[in-house]
């Protein structure tokens, strides 16, 4: 069964469509752990291929650099050729990246192998939510939805839990391994359940802007993730964070004058798609801010081991799980707008809690806040990016979809950075090595892990306890300033995003469930160029 061309839903439904979203999942799950399974496993590899520093960060960030460059144009192509061709490439791409990464014998191998992930992720990401307005309708979209944001959103606590598991009984490759059959499950999903959708005006791609996206995105992405390292100050932080300015503003530019551009800001018309956009930015910059110290918590402060780690992130996905399940009735009830809001002001109070960490607090005190922190995430990623999604018309869910993605990622990039430099910046300041040779001391400023490391190695419990407290202090100060922004964004969402984001109304689901045709809204075209930066109004009525 074939959906129509423009990506709408087919007048027969498709009975095995809940099993293909299921698949789908399962695949952008893949994509979502495969970050943090290598950051429990990057000093296996480092060990087992003599890879320098150097090396291992650029194991890391050649993913994100590529995946950040292609995301525009994955959504562009997908329209133009097929979501579901497009994300069965995609699919196979990281197969047979992770298939070279598990083989590799160099750094260098396995550094391209990460890139090559990177672009086939780029295509899975927003393909995956793309192809669900061709293959549900209308009144089931926002359910569907919800299931593919919750197995996205979960890959963060999930990574270290299998990667540990992994590296507990097998080598350092099998955290590439076990991408294959989740892959493997994606294809055949892909294959024989989902029906083709695309775009039929959709133009070919062009090359100008596709280079301007890529090089502005990367430019930016590459200066964000080396300013904490290198500092603010280094040429190689200034110059691309410079660089990415022009470019991006080129692109835009560019994208203002064609009918069908790859960054197409035209969409941000609708009030709703522009501020569920807006949502989900600012939310993945407190989540990944805020997120990425737990795990160096749990290994560095309380000593558990990656496996140890991963289980004790489980209640965090208990309040993902929790508010998945009750997003959509919530919805129908209180609409995006409250829900989202009342989202971040839960993420807010979670972190407010979770900054008075003490050092003989122990895990059951992380345990009683990480579920309010998990719901918060489900309670505002889930409903935004459903808001968004089921605006888009049909035949621009790929380029929209890369949209809302980028801005995920760009979000989710700057709060790791800026909060990351915080916790330097805190911690170092905070910790005492008098005593330590100059070299040592350095070593121990860069992480409590190092410092760790040395007290054992010199019997220095008094540089451990040290430093246990003064990443408390850093972890303290991030929590604190990530609720602030959370609080914040729960204002400015409140007073900006309309309240009504068009609900299906109980006679039009259950015309779709019938079997009806259903379409999403289509956003009318607009005829003056919008401009750069953020949209012309930022003050709709809250009606």
């Amino acid at each position: 069964m074939r959906a129509p061309e423009n990506g709408t839903v087919p007048e027969t439904l498709n009975p095995r469509r809940w099993i293909a979203l299921i698949a789908v999942a399962l695949s952008t799950l893949v994509i979502s752990f495969d970050q943090t399974i290598l950051n429990v496993a990057l000093p296996t590899m480092a060990a087992a291929l003599h890879a320098g520093t150097g090396q291992q960060q650029w194991v890391v960030d050649a993913y994100t650099l590529a995946f950040a460059a292609l995301l525009l144009p994955a959504g562009l192509l997908g329209d133009r050729f097929g979501r579901r061709r497009l994300l069965t490439v995609g699919l196979g791409l990281f197969g047979v990246a992770s298939t070279f990464g598990m083989l590799a014998s160099s750094a260098g191998t396995l550094i391209a192998a990460r890139a090559a992930m990177g672009l086939a992720g780029a295509f899975v990401m927003p393909l995956s939510m793309a192809v669900i307005p061709g293959l549900f309708p209308v009144a089931e979209r926002r359910r569907a939805i919800a299931i593919l944001t919750a197995a996205l959103a979960a890959g963060a606590p999930f990574g270290p839990l299998i990667g540990g598991a992994l590296l507990q009984h097998y080598w350092w490759g099998s955290v590439f391994l076990i991408n294959l059959p989740l892959v493997a499950i994606g294809i055949v999903a892909c294959l024989l359940l989902l029906p083709e959708s695309k775009d039929p005006a959709a133009p070919r791609l062009d090359l100008l802007s596709a280079l301007l996206g890529a090089g502005g995105l990367s430019a930016l992405t590459f200066g964000i993730i080396e300013g904490p390292a290198r500092g603010w100050s280094d040429p190689l932080v200034v110059a691309p964070l410079i660089g990415s300015v022009p470019t991006l503003a080129a692109l835009v530019l560019r994208s203002r004058r064609q009918r069908h551009p790859m960054l197409d800001l035209g969409l941000l018309a609708d009030p709703i798609y522009r501020w569920a956009c807006i949502a989900v930015f600012l939310v993945s910059l407190v989540m990944l801010g805020a997120f990425f110290l737990l795990p160096i918590y749990f290994q560095g402060v309380l000593g558990t081991d990656a496996l140890g780690t991963g289980l004790r992130m489980m209640p965090l996905m208990a309040g993902l799980m929790v508010a998945a399940r009750a997003s959509e009735k919530l919805h129908q009830r209180f609409g995006s707008r409250t829900l989202i809001t009342a989202g971040l002001l839960v993420l807010a109070a979670s972190m407010l809690v979770g900054s008075r960490t003490g050092t003989g607090d122990g895990y059951g005190f992380a345990a009683c806040w990480l579920p309010f922190f998990g719901a918060g995430l489900g309670l505002t990623l889930i409903p935004a990016s459903g808001a968004a999604i089921t605006r888009l018309p049909g035949d621009r869910a790929g380029v929209g979809s890369g949209l809302l993605q980028t801005l995920r990622q760009v979000g989710g990039v700057i709060g790791v950075a800026v909060f990351g430099s915080l916790l330097a910046s805190a911690y170092q300041g905070a910790l005492h090595t008098a005593g330590l040779p100059g070299q040592l001391a350095r070593t121990a400023g860069q992480s409590v892990l190092a410092a760790d490391e040395i007290a054992g190695r010199l019997g220095h419990p008094a540089l451990a306890a040290s430093a246990h407290q003064a990443y408390l202090h850093g972890m303290g100060l991030v929590l604190v300033a990530s609720a602030v922004v959370a609080a914040l964004s729960a204002l400015l969402v409140a007073l900006r995003m309309p309240r009504r984001d068009g609900a299906v109304s109980p006679d039009e689901g259950a015309g779709a469930d019938a079997g009806a045709a259903a379409t999403v809204p289509r956003v009318a075209p607009v005829p003056a160029p919008v401009p750069t930066g953020l949209p012309e109004s930022l003050g709709e009525s809250p009606a």
